[in-house]
């Protein structure tokens, strides 16, 4: 199983110190929530786990391999990042599932859009999806390479209650095939339903954490 992982990693903006020698590994076969305050640097931690940041000081790995020796397109197809706020590529639903996967088949993109919800989407464009069904191909668009480690910046923001409820069944799946989750939500009735570890991000420093599922 995945373990993805920082040591001693520190993110400054200018004289801003972000996030303080943190310290921690994001097992596999678990999902761990990211809690705390909004503005205190739990997008700028998911965003060092794929190389969208960078880090100030310290190292992040995977599998205990530093990811700054790792081709950039490796390890994105391995750690997978749905951003908050959707970006499409695409006209096509259909073609932006296979941005990653050029090979993909018709009947394995429409198993991806099942598993998010949207089953028979993969003719619809683009432009006409709501900001939630947008959300959800671009976590699609994430699975279809097969990630490794999953990042989900807020994922249930722009869902409704049944779509949440697809969410958390995925990452279940996922978790349940030995795939790692790092979880960063503000909904607390979501992160108690799917959280099997849940840390609170605070002035720069992560807590030990809640363990709520042995391992």
């Amino acid at each position: 199983m995945p373990n993805i992982s920082l040591d001693r990693v520190s993110v400054t903006h200018g004289e801003t110190p972000i996030l303080t020698d943190i310290s921690v590994t994001f097992p596999g076969g678990r999902c761990t929530a990211v809690v705390g305050p909004s503005g205190t640097g739990k997008t700028t931690l998911l965003r060092l786990l794929n190389r969208l940041d960078e880090p100030s000081g310290g190292t992040v790995l995977l599998d205990d391999v530093p990811i700054a020796r790792l081709p950039v397109p490796d390890l994105r197809r391995r750690v997978g990042l749905v951003p908050q706020r959707p970006t499409l590529l695409t006209e096509i639903v259909g073609d932006e599932i296979r941005v990653g996967r050029t090979d993909l088949a018709a009947d394995r993109i429409d198993t991806v859009l099942a598993r998010v919800g949207l089953p028979d989407f993969r003719d619809r464009r683009c432009l006409e999806l709501s900001g939630g069904q947008a959300q959800r191909v671009c976590l699609a668009r994430a699975l279809a390479v097969e990630p490794e480690v999953l990042l989900l910046d807020e994922p249930t923001s722009a869902l409704d209650a049944e779509s949440a409820v697809a969410v958390a069944t995925l990452i279940r799946d996922h978790t349940a095939t030995g795939g790692g989750v790092v979880l960063v939500s503000h909904d607390t009735a979501f992160v108690t339903d799917v959280a099997d570890d849940i840390r609170t991000l605070q002035h720069g420093h992560l807590s030990p954490g809640t363990e709520r599922k042995p391992q």
